[in-house]
């Protein structure tokens, strides 16, 4: 029988450690699974620490010590492990970036951090880096995860760690207090901040994250496989991953949201972390496909939804269903449900909801389907899980209890704090950001207004002005709005999109220069009304949103506005006295704007 993680008797405590006690426990099993082509390729435990050692020996040689920074900008893909691992076997700390991030903010990072090396995914990635490594004093070494994109400069990851395959393992430089990952988060002033968390940070988190996940002797182990889905420089991503990593479970990479399905339905996963949208796609996907069947079907699947609702309600209240409810919900499982579990593999024993808030319907629909989805919360800052719902005692509407070692306190205006040694340990060379952000006392101020009650952690609103967006990327509207309002036809804009799938505005024109301009274009617009419902200033508004956010990541782009005719006062309650927008008045004014913007009540 394989020997199975036990976070009470581990004794790891660095990532390497938690890593290298699975090696020893299973090397020839398979850890990590990945599709090149349209084969799946698989990797043992014993090839991870031959080649991540082997790494690690190339970073040495490369001038990589105790305390340097070195970044990975590629998607999920086993590389990317074995490039984190000899970073911090090393001492030395990983700056994960997402790919998706635009060269002017990747250059940022790479300086902000001092980077002296740099893994890149893809010759797409290389160029990216190529074109700022002049602005990247301390980047002196860059190394490509594709073979057939090295150049004569940028050596292949396979070339740069060939000549160390075979050597003694390397001695774990790292200790508990040492910097393992660099992980840039969006800040009100624009600029990402690194929270700087240590391996003590992300070795407790995940022993803690663990025992959640844990019913009786049901222990997460080796015969589990972690669909990993979301990208590893993702804070959340990289603690699922470090749990499938500690318990010795396959990884499964996958290859974005087009594959999905086809991954759940092959790979036969039993667990995965992911961001709400993509559950709230599937639910989508689920009912449009039961509304476009026979109507006998279309109703037996509502029942099915409606039957499995009302087990959750007695379930959540302690209660023991009637004989004919229990009854009706045993034969639609079999009917319908059991079917609908089969096409995602058949084999989940859970789905983990974090990165921003999970809408309850979408909660209570797929536990109606006997899908076990729990649903947690945390910050990149707290490594990164504050709370979970635990396996078999979910109440929706809540993000679950505090892990093991965690204290919650709830401000005097509501606000979340939280206290543990999932805790970063700051944010890097930014002690003013880290003052505001932890207090002297160790508490953690996360900006979210909730309450706890029942040893359950409820969120209720938002302090902080950071939009998380349905798949968990933040973004942080001042700066945004502050360059859009550069332009000579915008007086006003406010960015929307928490919880919502991409990024909004509500724009107030300048509806002088507006109507000069569309005078010069042979359009008469008589006054503020006829401005904003006209199509050709609504075009112009267009073109100078992009016109003044090119500069801006995919994902913070404003894809929808609507034109306003008012404007803000202090007086009207809009502004501060320091002639900031208050956000929450806004959204309380414009409300039917808002939510005719989203087309779905928000």
């Amino acid at each position: 029988m394989t020997e199975t993680f036990n976070p009470d008797t581990s004794t790891a405590t660095t990532t390497v450690a938690l890593v290298r006690d699975t090696i020893r426990r299973q090397p020839n099993a398979c850890a990590l699974k990945y599709k090149v082509g349209k084969e799946w390729t698989e990797t043992t435990w014993k090839e991870i620490g031959e080649q991540s050692n082997a790494a690690g020996l190339a970073l040495k040689a490369a001038g990589i010590s105790p305390g340097d920074k070195v970044a990975i900008l590629s998607e999920n893909e086993p590389k990317w492990l074995l490039a984190d691992l000899a970073i911090v076997t090393l001492g030395a700390a990983t700056v994960g970036i997402y790919p998706t991030l635009p060269s002017q903010q990747v250059s940022f990072i790479l300086r902000n951090c001092g980077a002296k090396a740099i893994f890149v995914q893809d010759k797409k990635q290389l160029a990216k880096v190529m074109s700022i490594q002049s602005e990247c004093p301390d980047l002196t070494t860059v190394v490509v995860f594709a073979d057939a994109d090295a150049t004569d400069t940028v050596p292949a990851f396979t070339a740069f760690t060939a000549p160390f395959l075979g050597q003694p393992e390397l001695p774990v430089a790292a200790t508990p207090e040492d910097v393992a990952v660099l992980i840039y988060t969006s800040g009100t002033t624009g600029d990402p901040k690194g929270a700087m968390l240590t391996h003590r940070n992300l070795v407790s988190n995940a022993k803690a994250t663990y025992k959640h996940l844990v019913v009786g002797d049901a222990v997460v182990g080796p015969d589990d496989t972690f669909l990993s889905f979301l990208p590893l420089a993702h804070s959340f991503e990289r603690m699922i991953h470090l749990l499938a990593l500690a318990a010795g479970s396959k990884v499964v990479y996958s290859h974005g949201v087009r594959t999905l399905m086809d991954e759940m339905a092959t790979q036969k996963p039993t667990i995965m972390g992911c961001v709400p949208r993509v559950y709230e796609s599937i639910q989508e996907k689920l009912m449009e496909t039961a509304a476009k069947g026979p109507e006998k079907n279309r109703k037996l699947f509502d029942e099915t939804i409606a039957v499995g609702k009302k087990m959750l309600e007695y379930r959540q209240a302690g209660k023991v269903p009637g004989i004919v409810t229990a009854t009706k919900h045993l034969v639609l499982d079999k009917l319908v449900a059991e079917k609908v579990r089969q096409k995602f593999g058949g084999q989940w024993r859970f789905w983990i909801s974090g990165g921003a808030a999970l809408n309850p319907d979408t909660a209570r629909f797929f536990i109606a389907l006997g899908f076990n989805l729990l649903e947690g919360y945390g910050l990149t800052e707290t490594s990164p899980v504050i709370s979970i719902n635990p396996v078999g005692k979910q109440k929706v509407g809540t993000v679950g209890t505090v892990i093991e070692g965690g204290e919650i306190l709830i401000a005097a205006d509501g606000e979340i704090c939280y206290r543990g040694e999932n805790v970063m340990k700051g944010y890097f060379n930014n002690p003013q950001a880290t003052g505001d952000m932890i207090d002297s006392k160790g508490w953690l101020h996360t900006g979210d207004i909730g309450t706890y009650e029942g040893g359950y952690l409820k969120i209720t609103d938002r302090k902080k002005d950071i939009i998380v967006l349905a798949n968990g990327k933040n973004v942080s509207p001042s700066p945004i709005e502050a360059a859009i309002k550069e332009s000579p036809y915008i007086q006003e804009i406010v960015l929307l999109g928490d919880k919502q799938n991409v990024c909004s505005a509500l724009v107030i024109p300048n509806i002088d220069r507006c109507t000069t301009w569309a005078g010069e274009q042979g359009v008469t617009l008589a006054d503020g009304d006829a401005v904003i419902a006209s199509p050709e200033v609504k075009k112009l508004i267009k073109s100078e949103i992009d016109k003044y956010s090119n500069w801006l990541a995919d994902f913070e782009k404003i894809r929808r506005f609507t034109l306003l005719n008012t404007t803000f006062s202090i007086d009207g309650g809009e502004l501060t006295p320091t002639m900031k927008v208050k956000r929450r008045v806004i959204n309380q004014k414009f409300a039917a704007e808002i939510s005719a913007l989203f087309g779905d009540g928000s």
